[in-house]
């Protein structure tokens, strides 16, 4: 069964010729300005839309879709996610990048083979990625998801190896 992942949102028209404002994940602007085809949710399927062109304007993408020719054209789209299959997310990850839903539900572990917890989730503050942390005490923390810090990531393992500093997860 093909998997697809979120890269952007249809926010609004840009112009009259059927041009969309398509808001994506920061810091990701080569990757989706390179991309030729989406796919959107419509019920239970994914349609195809392939792109003629994107470009960058401000802090957002602006996209011409093959057969999307006007304002009127696009409407039934504003609000819809694009996505991509896993493969394609997958062939443009450098190394030490993941996919969020790979790396919630890891179990965090210390330079001493410890388990200090598990991966509730992934946010970004502006400067880094941040793991959300559920430590062995219940309590809630974020962790620097930065190599000084995590040291190992594991998939097949599913573990998460990191340099628990002073005060880190208390």
């Amino acid at each position: 069964m093909t998997k697809y992942v979120s890269v952007g949102k249809i926010l609004n028209f840009h112009g009259i010729k059927g041009e969309a404002k398509v808001g994506f994940t920061k810091n990701q602007e080569d990757f989706f300005c390179s991309l030729q085809e989406v796919f959107v949710k419509k019920e239970h399927d994914y349609e195809l839309l392939k792109i003629n062109s994107s470009r960058l304007h401000k802090n957002f993408a602006l996209v011409k879709f093959d057969g999307i020719n006007s304002i009127d054209e696009l409407l039934g789209y504003k609000g819809a996610f694009l996505y991509v299959q896993e493969d394609v997310i997958r062939e443009n990850l450098e190394e030490d990048e993941f996919l969020i839903d790979e790396l919630v539900g890891l179990e965090i572990f210390d330079e001493n083979d410890k388990k200090q917890g598990f991966v509730i989730g992934v946010s970004n503050n502006g400067a880094q990625d941040m793991l959300s942390v559920k430590t062995n005490s219940k309590k809630i923390v974020l962790v620097p998801f930065v190599k000084a810090i995590v040291t190992d990531v594991s998939i097949k393992d599913k573990k998460i190896f990191i340099n628990n500093l002073e005060g880190l997860l208390e």
